[in-house]
Formats: structure tokens, C-alpha cells, sequence
């Protein structure tokens, strides 16, 4: 059977003059779609890559787009009433510049307004190597060596502030362990 340009056989789109190239190896009919394949992956990389480079600007530092300097909790009411429940509110592995860290936020009095203070997930007479684990719905914690302590014989951060905002949300002010060479913001007495 003859087609309109003449020519036998073959697949040709209907109504163009070209007919599509033929792959007439078993070799190049392997080859190509994998090559073909390769290259689409390599396109999707390529994009992926293009757009990563965009989001960080360039940069490799952890940016306020990536791990806010402000922590924002909520609710003021909310988190002191969970707190006198359920003991303190745990903030396992938040990245700072000192590593990965865990802060422990707790809250003392009748006044959800005040009260607030923060410690570091270990003792103060250790370091970072020995975490502690919360003795559930109690403000007690266990260290590293089995001791049983309360959660004012944790480490202090400085430079980390738990801050009401609008007389409503519990914001924990962590610059000074995100952000390398921050000033240490001053509170006011």
C-alpha cells in the first residue's frame, strides 16, 4: 500500500510530509529511550536545583525563612493552664548554633501574664550530653545518671526569652542561640 507522498509502510503522521525517524538497531532502540530518560531526570534535577539555589539565596546559614529567630507558642492562658496540669512544655531539638538543643518552658503563679522562664533539656551541673526526660505530668525530670530533679535545677539559657505579646501570646525569643554573633537582648526590670 501506497501513502500519498509515494512511499510504503511506515508510520507517518497524517497529513505531514515527515515521517519520524526509525530506529533501526536493537541497539539503538535500547539506548535511546534510556538516554532520553536520563535526560528528563537530568532537567528535573537541574529545576530542583535552580529553585533550592532561589529559596536560600545563596546562602548556607539557617535563614528567619527556615527556623524563625521567634518561636511563637500561642495563647498566653493556654499554655499556663497546660503547664499547671501537665508540667512544663518540652521543645525537643530546636536548632541552634549551639546544635540540635531541647528547652524546657515553664510557668509559675496565678498570673498567665508573668511567671514564664525557660531552661535547657539538661542539668545544671552538666552539659548537653546528658539530656533529662520529663517524669510525665510533673514538673520533675531524670537525668543521664537516673537523678531525679526539679525542673529549676535545669540549665539556663542566656540569651533565651519566653515574651507576652499583646497581653495574649507566649512568644520564646531565641536570637541569641540562632542567629551566629546576635546581640543578647536585654529585658526590661
Amino acid at each position: 500500500m501506497q501513502t500519498a507522498s509515494g512511499s510504503r509502510g511506515g508510520s507517518s503522521v497524517p497529513g505531514s510530509p515527515v515521517r519520524p525517524p526509525r530506529l533501526r538497531s536493537p541497539f539503538a532502540r535500547a539506548v535511546v529511550p534510556v538516554v532520553g530518560g536520563m535526560a528528563i531526570l537530568a532537567l528535573i534535577f537541574l529545576g530542583t536545583w535552580v529553585m533550592a539555589a532561589f529559596i536560600s539565596r545563596g546562602g548556607a546559614d539557617t535563614t528567619s525563612r527556615l527556623a524563625p529567630p521567634v518561636f511563637q507558642m500561642g495563647s498566653v492562658t493556654a499554655r499556663a493552664d497546660s503547664i499547671d496540669q501537665d508540667g512544663p512544655i518540652v521543645l525537643a531539638d530546636l536548632h541552634t548554633t549551639r546544635g540540635d538543643r531541647t528547652l524546657v518552658v515553664d510557668h509559675e503563679g496565678a498570673d498567665p501574664l508573668t511567671g514564664w522562664r525557660v531552661f535547657w533539656g539538661y542539668p545544671a551541673d552538666r552539659d548537653a550530653s546528658c539530656p533529662v526526660t520529663q517524669v510525665r505530668g510533673t514538673a520533675r525530670f531524670t537525668d543521664c545518671d537516673g537523678r531525679e530533679l526539679d525542673v529549676t535545677e535545669l540549665a539556663r539559657p542566656d540569651g533565651v526569652f519566653p515574651t507576652v505579646v499583646d497581653s495574649k501570646t507566649l512568644e520564646i525569643d531565641l536570637r541569641a542561640v540562632t542567629t551566629p554573633g546576635a546581640p543578647t537582648p536585654t529585658t526590661l526590670g
